[in-house]
């Protein structure tokens, strides 16, 4: 009953954040541009886009926390600005709105790749992350249980819209030289993507290992032991037309990552 009280929550989150990412973009039917920093300070306003999840940001009663949030916090409380965060699952949109200039900030951990350099920039790491398989814990024979990269030929993995994990996906489908299907998840983030695999909606979803590890023990079904990509550095995201934005995020991240504050946060959400 509990598990299946937990799994109704993570719907239901997913289902909230969806709402509102909705009602806010209402106000923001009117395409812009990019604006970099001396824009931003101009109105005072930094607006962020991030996942709606209890890693990154959420709310619980009358209380906004997540590691993101608490970092982006931290960083305008230092320049002097109030923060607008939009909550959005697909990180495909959270890009849409980095390039139409809706957010001059993605604040989620983005997985520093070659592929994504094209398109934004990205700061310097913030922490170390790793993509994992996720998927329920089956007998020793099972034909569905995954020990390994090689048995993902022919499977389906389960991921949110745009994740930056596909790219990843695709690289692994050429180097065990079979095809391996992916399914965009829109509506959905991480957190329900695991509570649907912990219910066997879906056998497999992707997500970052930390995130995984976050819901381990309201869902003890599940089993992330199979990594999808190396442990790598996960970073936050501005347009390209944002390089003094980016330059003012370094200087402040080179600072903050060494202090005291930023290793209390640290330890708040990452436990282990």
């Amino acid at each position: 009953m509990k598990t299946k009280k937990r799994y109704v929550k993570y719907v239901v989150i997913g289902i909230i954040a969806t709402i509102i990412a909705t009602y806010l973009s209402s106000g923001h039917k009117k395409k812009g541009h990019p604006r970099d920093y001396k824009e931003i300070r101009k109105e005072g306003i930094l607006r962020v886009v991030t996942e709606y999840n209890s890693l990154n940001y959420y709310v619980d009663k009358d209380t906004v926390s997540g590691f993101h949030y608490d970092l982006i916090c931290a960083f305008a409380k230092s320049r002097h600005l109030k923060v607008k965060i939009t909550p959005e699952m697909s990180f495909e949109k959270q890009m849409e709105g980095l390039s139409s200039g809706k957010y001059d900030l993605i604040a989620c951990g983005i997985s520093v790749t070659s592929e994504l350099k094209d398109s934004i920039l990205l700061t310097k790491p913030i922490i170390l992350n790793k993509q994992v398989l996720v998927q329920r814990k089956e007998k020793e024979h099972s034909n569905i249980y995954i020990r390994s990269q090689l048995d993902l030929a022919n499977k389906k993995l389960h991921v949110v819209k745009g994740s930056p994990a596909i790219l990843r996906i695709r690289n692994l489908s050429n180097e065990i030289g079979d095809t391996v299907y992916v399914e965009e998840i829109e509506k959905y983030g991480s957190e329900q993507l695991l509570a649907m695999v912990a219910h066997g909606d879906i056998n497999y979803a992707v997500c970052d290992e930390s995130t995984a590890h976050e819901l381990i023990n309201s869902f003890p079904q599940l089993d992330t032991k199979t990594a999808i990509s190396f442990t790598q550095f996960y970073s936050w995201g501005v347009s390209k037309k944002s390089p003094v934005l980016l330059q003012t995020l370094n200087l402040w991240l080179t600072s903050f990552l060494k202090s005291d504050e930023y290793k209390r946060i640290y330890k708040k959400y990452y436990k282990d």
